[in-house]
């Protein structure tokens, strides 16, 4: 048997490194704070690897060379001479360099007697600091160690990545012209469990159904009385009481709100971004979304709404400011009874100013607490804050992300990126009606409702009130739609998504949680 020695990276290296740190991110700087120095790598376990090769190349082992493929201790083929999928994946995350290693179970045979060849891939590995797919190769009984067989394209998902076969997979596949051809995708994934069961809920949910701040009994203008019609005068012989007047037009009206004065109600509805909820329940971070506080998540791992709001208003100004209550957290990265990612916004914070304005909220990550964060800068549609029926509403409010809050999410958003728009709905006195009843549950712009199940939230069945599950230790996720959100499992501290890198490098004035 010989070996070679393994290939290091060429020319595309720094690229997929860059690419890699993005993706691996926050938690991972996180992470490094919470170990020692030299603690940097973290154990992976139980990925997936599928790829095909190149279809071409299965079509002539089967129909030309009348060959077969067989794979086996832990490899697979799909239906009709489909693609391979090796498991049981194990390797290391690298805090440092951010790299990810993974070597792969599962032996793949091919094998032709007609054209005379047999060729045994087996321990195949992905290396994202390399950018390569390598194998050991077993031909005419010698093996090569860490052949590589393609480069790919790192991206955000991990998944259907593009392939490009190198040399030496022309040289293993007995055809020149597959060097620096394009290869089949190559999707790398995590395949560890997500928690099973109920989590016992901590607290009473609100009931969807019922708005906060309903008035009992008898609505605010409305007489106690049967009114006289108006426009029907009383005869001057009239067995009423001398002196009680009839109801009259005014008396029915409600109060107009001021110019000005204090918010009586209000709701505002902001999914902080999207696929950092997606990360969170159906990404690498096997974790749940837990709503607390009055707040709700609407069905479908949608968009959060934070009721009660106090604040002011002036509409000729067309000045607002206007607090929350309630409160999201985003839990995963589980390893035993800690967590990589544990993060809660709280006490979020609208201001507008002739359209202008800013979003703040209270950031709470892994037990660091930094208080009125601005995380993003608000651009209405239009600048004047008139009321209808005493409810000033703003709907698809645009959002982009601060200086500051691109150094709250370290760094790994550029400021000027695009967050999850927001609605607004406040009301100016107490009788007027919220949208959807009083706003506070309306399911946000995706027109979904909003949920308080009595179980823990998992991100997809409404908002609740409840414990959290999740898998591994480190930080909190920062990302984009440009980075591998795929890349870290269960057992990692890596927090890989477009959303919340809310961690150690806060700047803002912190306090203990």
């Amino acid at each position: 048997m010989t070996t070679r020695p393994r290939p290091r990276r060429r020319s595309t290296a720094l690229a997929t490194t860059v690419a890699t740190a993005a993706a691996l991110g926050t938690t991972a700087l996180a992470m490094a704070a919470a170990t020692p120095a030299t603690a940097a790598e973290i154990p992976l376990s139980n990925y997936e690897l599928t790829w095909g090769i190149k279809e071409s190349y299965r079509d002539y082992v089967i129909d030309a060379a009348a060959g077969t493929f067989t794979a086996s201790d832990g490899a697979t083929q799909a239906a009709d001479n489909g693609v391979f999928t090796f498991t049981g994946g194990t390797g290391t995350y690298d805090s440092t360099t951010h790299a990810v290693n993974v070597a792969f179970e599962g032996t793949l045979k091919i094998e032709s007697v007609r054209h005379g060849f047999e060729t045994t891939l087996s321990d195949v590995r992905f290396d994202s600091a390399a950018g390569e797919v390598t194998a050991d190769v077993t031909r005419d009984g010698a093996t090569l160690d860490d052949v590589p067989l393609a480069e790919f394209t790192l991206t955000r998902t991990m998944a259907d990545m593009a392939t490009v076969l190198t040399q030496g997979a022309a040289d293993v596949f007995g055809s020149p012209s597959y060097a620096g051809a394009a290869g089949d995708p190559l999707t790398v994934v995590d395949k560890t469990p997500k928690p099973t069961g109920t989590p016992t809920p901590t607290g009473t949910p609100t009931p969807t159904g019922t708005p906060t701040g309903t008035p009992t009994g008898t609505p605010t203008g409305t007489p106690t009385g049967t009114p006289t019609p108006t426009k029907t005068p009383s005869p001057t012989t009239t067995s009423s009481p001398t002196g009680t007047p009839s109801p009259s037009p005014t008396a029915t009206r409600p109060t107009e709100a001021p110019a000005q004065g204090d918010l009586a109600d209000g709701t505002l509805t902001w999914g902080i971004k999207e696929s950092f909820r997606t990360y969170v329940v159906d990404g690498v971070a096997a974790g749940d979304i837990t709503v607390s506080g009055g707040a709700s998540q609407a069905t479908g791992n949608g968009v959060f709404t934070f009721p009660d709001a106090t604040g002011t208003y002036d509409t000729e100004a067309d000045t607002l400011t206007a607090e929350f209550q309630g409160a999201v957290n985003f839990k995963g990265h589980q390893d035993g009874t800690e967590y990589g990612l544990d993060l809660t916004l709280s006490d979020i914070r609208a201001t507008l100013d002739g359209g202008s304005g800013e979003l703040t909220a209270d950031v709470t990550s892994l037990g660091q607490k930094s208080e009125d964060v601005v995380l993003a800068d608000l651009t209405a549609k239009s600048a004047d804050l008139a009321a209808t029926d005493d409810v000033i509403t703003l709907n698809d409010i645009a959002a982009e992300l601060t200086t500051e809050g691109a150094e709250a999410f370290s760094d790994f958003y550029d400021p000027g990126s695009a967050l999850d728009p927001v609605d607004l709905s406040v009301a100016l006195t107490e009788g007027a009606e919220l949208p959807g009843g009083d706003g506070g549950d309306d399911g946000g712009s995706d027109g979904s409702t909003g949920g308080t199940g009595s179980t823990g939230g998992t991100g997809g069945s409404g908002g609740t009130t409840g414990a959290t599950t999740g898998g591994v230790s480190g930080g909190l996720a920062a990302t984009g739609s440009d980075v591998p959100v795929a890349a870290l499992g269960t057992a990692a501290a890596l927090t890989v998504v477009a959303g919340a890198g809310v961690v150690v490098a806060m700047r803002r004035r912190r306090t203990q949680a």
